[in-house]
């Protein structure tokens, strides 16, 4: 079992913060502003779930981001994605940080704050939604790098707003406001910009008031058809990214 203190100063794209309720308030960033996502962060974030559902004295989990954005900016440094052992890491990571955020068993808000151009899924594996009107959804830079999109988009946005619309989301890099998100099914609530974590406490906090084995155990009932749904796909979807990768690091190289 991990104790927060342990783990609180650990990740140095995350911020944490809990309350003696027991929310905990997870803030994606880099140097203090918005997140720039890279390989270290690819490697970083599966021990950051890891130690969040490791803690039993977590109630309740709030993911949200820095400055303007929850997630919208990457950087190839750190990555590999063009030898094998460069694709085993991602693979190994990309299939762990999916378990490992359905194995936080404890309810999960998503606080959007802003764009989310990469990694939605992280935001479709929680429970509830909410985001700012200026908050949009995209799966951007999978095409923008050639690649296919197979790290759980591909399995997650389907599921939630339907299998036609979900595959036209993918395949045309289709930007989603929050609104039509909402109308859709992928957004709870829109929130303005200044209350969107204080509603997101709001709505921790009654979910921290219930008995901890509650909590817990709605937790785990509400996300076995997602657990079903990555355990079966994550690691092929992966795969094919990791094909076309590799189809793309050839035809660089015969290029150069």
């Amino acid at each position: 079992m991990a104790r927060f203190e342990t783990y609180r100063d650990a990740f140095p794209n995350a911020r944490l913060a809990r309350k003696d309720n027991g929310v905990l308030e997870v803030t994606f960033h880099t140097g203090g502003g918005k997140l720039v996502f890279d390989g270290h962060t690819h490697e970083q974030f599966v021990d950051l779930f890891h130690a969040i559902g490791e803690d039993r004295d977590n109630r309740a989990v709030i993911l949200t981001g820095s400055g303007d954005a929850f997630m919208d900016s990457i950087s190839p440094e750190g990555f590999d994605f063009f030898s094998p052992q460069g694709f085993d890491k991602i693979l190994r990571e990309g299939r762990k940080v999916l378990s490992n955020i359905l194995d936080i068993e404890v309810p999960m808000i998503s606080a959007v704050n802003g764009p989310v151009l990469l990694h939605s899924e992280y935001v479709l594996l929680t429970d509830i939604v909410l985001a700012t009107p200026e908050t949009v959804f995209q799966d951007k830079p999978h095409f923008e790098f050639g690649i296919v999109p197979g790290d759980g988009v591909n399995l997650l946005w389907p599921e939630v707003i339907g299998s036609i619309r979900g595959r036209y989301f993918i395949l045309t890099r289709q930007v989603l406001d929050a609104e039509t998100a909402r109308e859709w099914g992928a957004v709870n609530e829109i929130v303005p910009q200044d209350r969107l974590l204080a509603r997101a406490h709001e709505i921790a906090d009654r979910i921290a008031a219930l008995p901890p084995l509650t909590g817990r155990y709605t937790r785990i009932a509400l996300t076995q058809k997602l657990r079903r749904i990555i355990d079966s796909g994550a690691g092929y979807g992966l795969a094919l990214e990791g094909i076309s990768a590799a189809d793309v690091g050839r035809a660089m190289a015969a290029s150069a």
